[in-house]
C-alpha cells in the first residue's frame, strides 16, 4: 500500500444479478427495514452465497489496485439496515414510517423499548475479508444519528436521548469490529448533512460515544445521498466543518458529482480527508487524468499527506463493470499525482 495518497472505497461494491434482484433494489427507496425479497438465493444458501458474492468483490477491489478494500457490504440490503433491525428494542413486526431525505415516506423501525446490542452483528463479515486479503480492510457501521432519523420513536423521551443509545450500541459494535482485525472503522453519517439543524445540537457528540475507546484510525462519511436515488448536489455542505470537534480521525467526502466548493475543508485541518473524486451519476467511468485533476484541485487546501483518495460514496447502485472500470481509474489517476509529488 502507498503511504502517499493511497485509495479506498466508501463502503458498498454492486452486488451480483445471482445474488439479488436488481430491479427491485432500483425501483424503492433504500430499505430500513428488513427486505428478504431483494435476495434471489433461497435462505438454507445464502449466506455461502453471500461470502462468494464477497470474495468476487475483494477481488475485484484488489485487481483494481485500491489500497484500503471492504468487503463491498455484499450482506447488506442497505448500509444501514442489517445493523438497525438486528437491536434489540426494535419491533420487528410492526414498523414505523419516517421521511426520507427525498421527503418520501419509508418503513422504519419502530423503537418500542430500549436500544441495545445483543449480539455481534458484522463480526464474521470483518473476520471474512481479514482472512482473504493482505490489504488494509475497512467495515462501515451506520453512524448513531443517521439510525435516529431513519427510525420512528415510541420510547425514548426524546430524539437526543434515542441517538444516544444507538452510540452506546455502535460504540460495542465498533469495538468488537477493531478487535476482529478491522484496520478501518467507518461510521456512515449521510443525515448529519439531511437534518443539519438537529446534528448541530447532538451529532458529533453522538459520533463521539460511538466511537469512545475505539483504536484508530476511524473515520466519518457524510454524502449528499446515493446518486441514483438523489440527482441533484449542492455546491456546499450544511454541516461539515463541526466535525473537526469529532474523534474520528477521517471524514469522507464527496466532491466529483457537486463539484464541491473545498474551502470548507480548512476547518478539518486536524482530519485526513477520504476525498471523494469519483462521480457515480456518471455512467461513463473516469479517465484517470480526471481523476488526477479533481485530486490536485484539493491541494490548495488539504496537502497531500492528508488525503486517501475514494468514490464520492458507496458503489451499489451501479452496474458492476462500470464500478470497476472507476475504481481502476481511480487507482492509476492517483498514481500520476503520486509520481508527480515523488519527481
Amino acid at each position: 500500500m502507498s503511504d502517499l495518497l493511497p485509495t479506498t472505497v466508501v463502503g458498498s461494491y454492486p452486488q451480483p444479478d445471482w445474488l439479488i434482484d436488481r430491479d427491485n433494489l432500483r425501483s424503492r427507496l433504500p430499505p430500513r427495514v428488513r427486505a428478504r425479497e431483494i435476495w434471489r438465493v433461497a435462505e438454507p444458501f445464502l449466506e455461502q452465497a453471500q461470502d462468494d458474492a464477497t470474495l468476487v468483490a475483494i477481488r475485484d477491489m484488489e485487481r483494481a489496485g485500491i489500497d484500503i478494500i471492504s468487503d463491498g457490504e455484499m450482506r447488506r440490503e442497505s448500509y444501514s439496515n442489517r445493523m438497525a433491525t438486528a437491536l434489540s428494542g426494535v419491533d420487528i413486526d410492526k414498523h414505523g414510517s419516517a421521511l426520507d431525505r427525498t421527503g418520501h415516506p419509508n418503513p422504519v423501525p419502530r423503537v418500542a423499548g430500549p436500544i441495545k446490542r445483543l449480539r455481534p452483528v458484522e463480526v464474521r463479515d470483518v473476520q471474512f475479508l481479514r482472512a482473504n486479503t493482505d490489504r488494509r480492510i475497512k467495515i462501515t457501521l451506520p453512524g448513531p444519528f443517521t439510525m435516529a432519523q431513519q427510525a420512528q420513536n415510541d420510547y425514548y423521551k426524546d430524539e437526543e436521548e434515542l441517538v444516544m443509545a444507538y452510540a452506546a450500541a455502535v460504540n460495542d459494535e465498533a469495538k468488537d469490529l477493531k478487535a476482529a482485525g478491522a484496520d478501518i472503522i467507518q461510521l456512515d453519517e449521510p443525515y448529519l448533512q439531511a437534518r443539519a439543524e438537529k446534528a448541530k445540537k447532538y451529532g458529533v457528540k453522538a459520533i463521539n460515544r460511538a466511537l469512545a475507546g475505539v483504536p484508530g484510525p476511524t473515520a466519518v462519511h457524510l454524502c449528499f445521498g446515493y446518486a441514483h436515488v438523489v440527482h441533484t448536489r449542492p455546491s456546499g455542505y450544511s454541516f461539515l466543518p463541526e466535525l473537526a470537534d469529532c474523534i474520528a480521525q477521517q471524514v469522507s467526502i464527496e466532491t466529483a458529482q457537486s463539484n464541491l466548493d473545498l474551502a470548507v475543508l480548512k476547518a478539518l485541518s486536524n482530519k485526513q480527508i477520504i476525498l471523494g473524486v469519483i462521480d457515480l451519476n456518471d455512467p461513463k467511468a473516469e479517465t484517470p487524468a480526471t481523476v488526477a485533476a479533481r485530486i490536485r484541485r484539493a491541494f490548495a487546501i488539504v496537502p497531500p499527506e492528508r488525503i486517501i483518495a475514494a468514490p464520492d460514496c458507496g458503489m451499489k447502485y451501479i452496474p458492476r463493470e462500470t464500478a470497476f472500470a472507476k475504481l481502476a481509474a481511480l487507482a492509476a489517476g492517483a498514481a500520476i499525482v503520486r509520481r508527480e509529488l515523488r519527481s
